[in-house]
Order: C-alpha cells, then sequence, then structure tokens
C-alpha cells in the first residue's frame, strides 16, 4: 500500500504518470488503492478482486494506472463498452427507463472503477485519468454510477460534462443509493497540465 510519512511535502501532477496499465497483473496493487479511497473490507476486496479480473476479459475493457516515480501505483481506472446484459446494466436499466434515459446504455463506454490513493486526490489525477481512457474510445458517450452525494467525485464529473441520468438507484447489499450520470464524448476539459485545453473533435462533430 502507499503511505506518506509526516512532514513530506504533498504530492504534485508531476509526481506520476499516467499510463497503460495491466490490471490484471496488478489487480491486488490496485485493490489496495481502492480499499484506502473508497474503505473497502479485506472481504469486500476478495470479491472485487474476482469481479475486476472478469472484467479485464471483456471485449473492449482497458485500463490506466497513475504511477508515481518509483513505481508504486497512486490510481487507476477501467472501463468498457457497455452490455445490456451485464449486471449493472440490468440493476440500472429500470431507474434509467423511468427517467426516460434507458438509451444511454447503448453505444455508451462505461467507466467501472475509479480510484486514487487519498495522499493524491484533488491535483488532477482522476480527471487525467478518466480523460485519457475515454479519448480514444469509438463511443460517442459514456456512463458510470457515483454514490448520491454531493462528494468530490460528483463534483469532478460534473466538471467533466457528466449529467445526472437516474438518482436514489440501489444495489443490492451496497448501504447508499447511487446515481447513473452519463457525459458525450470527449468529456469537457480545462486548462492544466492534466487538462490540456479542449477536447478533441470526432469526425462529423
Amino acid at each position: 500500500m502507499l503511505s506518506f510519512p509526516g512532514g513530506r511535502r504533498s504530492p504534485s501532477p508531476d509526481d506520476v504518470e499516467v499510463g497503460p496499465l495491466d490490471l490484471a497483473a496488478r489487480v491486488d496493487e490496485a485493490l489496495a488503492v481502492q480499499a484506502i479511497a473508497f474503505g473497502l473490507s479485506h472481504e469486500e476486496v476478495g470479491v472485487r478482486r474476482q469481479i475486476v479480473l472478469r472484467h479485464m476479459r471483456q471485449p473492449g475493457a482497458r485500463a490506466l494506472g497513475a504511477t508515481t516515480r518509483d513505481g508504486r501505483l497512486a490510481g487507476f481506472v477501467y472501463g468498457m463498452p457497455n452490455d445490456r446484459s451485464q449486471w449493472w446494466s440490468t440493476v440500472v436499466e429500470p431507474y434509467l427507463r423511468s427517467s426516460g434515459h434507458d438509451d444511454w446504455l447503448d453505444d455508451s463506454f462505461v467507466i467501472t472503477e475509479l480510484h486514487v490513493h487519498p495522499g493524491f486526490q484533488n491535483r488532477g489525477v482522476g480527471r487525467a485519468l478518466i480523460t485519457t481512457l475515454t479519448d480514444p474510445v469509438p463511443e460517442p458517450r459514456s456512463i458510470l454510477s457515483a454514490i448520491d452525494t454531493d462528494s468530490p467525485a460528483r463534483g469532478l464529473y460534473h466538471s467533466l460534462g457528466y449529467i445526472d441520468l437516474a438518482r436514489r438507484v440501489h444495489f443490492p447489499s451496497a448501504p447508499s443509493p447511487y446515481a447513473v450520470m452519463g457525459a458525450p464524448l470527449p468529456l469537457r476539459r480545462r486548462p492544466g497540465r492534466f487538462g490540456g485545453g479542449v477536447g478533441r473533435r470526432r469526425p462529423g462533430n
């Protein structure tokens, strides 16, 4: 796990490099970051390990990591083209249908997980991970779910152009309701090292 001893300066975006991640090979390191960032128990980590490995075998699945200069993983993101037959889609579909947004389940790239170690949060790392992941995908839009509260994560997604498609979505065994959010691709940009001005244009856009 990552640790930052007392007295060490706060990490800056220049301390990490965003690039391709062999998530299957580094799944335990990635889940250690997620456990700290998201508050997972040992049992939950074990369950998610199998889910991540299964997801990475899906067609079109992609993962990126934010790696420190000494090779540690400070954050990661992965996603895949959405499939209505997948468990996540079957749960959110009734909520999206009731709000008139179930068409977002088609031709979308779903962000399955995005987590940044607390020592590297609020420095543009999460923004860099999600924009770099979605820039090359052929789908015209992206969807994801986030805990339905006024959180920094939700603030990040809104700043990237995500809007709320459904609220108060309940996943089995999840203690808190979620919001399903969607955004057109490419995601909105802001100036900065990881922001990079305006988003790229797609043919016909």
